[in-house]
């Protein structure tokens, strides 16, 4: 475990980068010994400073839950990160490509809770049970740790490489759509990029939502009703460049789309 005033500088050295739109060095190479414990502590304590200084929290998103993911990155457990107010984005808009480093996209489900979920022992019923509706969204990885020889510490202290998440196509229950068979097919500049099925996440999407619920309980949180889940890629991270076009494809469940400028 490192010393409290270690995981505080390192904290402050993402806050810094993520200010300044910069890498750092890996943080794991710098610090022998630090530990998924360690990296959830920076998380927090980073969380912890944002908030305090004017963004508010509505969610949460859990990463590497898809053996396709897995394989890209290397890492083989899934992760979590927190969503902030100013990452959520409409579908259609235009992103600022430089508020981001090593930018990627991923395609997910949404999951939307009416109802809170603490853990442990949360079950995909739960989670079900719990849902008011899932809707079709990208993330845009933010990446301030350099990426070769990145570990899933230093993923998790840089917020899951949380940027923004876009949102849109059409809301849907869960009873009203096989959350496994949900596809999706990813353009970049009117070119399939990626394709997938959210089946990839652990079986079932919900699985990953019932995964953080009982992940949180281990650090003495939980899901609150209104907060906002990403499930997790159900195809690899696709880069992309400034003046790119995404658009994502959820046939029934509409689009999603954005813009990097």
């Amino acid at each position: 475990m490192l010393e409290p005033t270690r995981i505080e500088a390192i904290a402050d050295e993402l806050l810094v980068a993520d200010r300044e739109r910069s890498v750092v060095p890996l943080l794991t190479a710098r610090n022998p010994g630090m530990d998924v414990d360690d990296a959830y502590a920076v998380q927090k304590l980073w969380a912890d400073r944002r908030e305090a200084s004017g963004a508010r929290r509505v969610g949460r998103k859990i990463g590497l839950t898809s053996k396709v993911m897995q394989v890209a990155t290397g890492i083989t457990e899934p992760d979590y990160g927190v969503i902030f107010d100013d990452m959520v984005v409409e579908s259609g808009a235009s992103v600022e490509f430089d508020r981001f480093s090593n930018v990627r996209i991923e395609v997910e489900l949404a999951f939307v809770l009416a109802k809170p979920l603490a853990g442990p022992n949360v079950t995909i019923f739960d989670v079900l049970d719990a849902t008011a509706h899932v809707v079709p969204a990208l993330e845009i990885l933010n990446s301030h740790v350099e990426m070769p020889g990145r570990t899933i510490v230093d993923t998790i202290s840089d917020n899951a490489a949380m940027g923004a998440m876009v949102i849109g196509g059409r809301p849907v229950k869960v009873d009203q759509v096989d959350l496994r068979w949900v596809s999706a097919l990813l353009f970049r500049n009117q070119t399939i990029e990626e394709s997938g099925v959210a089946a990839a996440v652990l079986g079932h999407p919900a699985m990953g939502v019932a995964w953080l619920a009982n992940k949180l309980a281990q650090h003495d949180q939980s899901l609150e009703a209104g907060e906002i889940i990403l499930a997790g890629s159900f195809t690899r991270p696709m880069w992309v460049e400034r003046g790119d076009t995404v658009h994502a494809d959820y046939r029934e469940l509409g689009t999603v789309s954005c813009r990097f400028e």
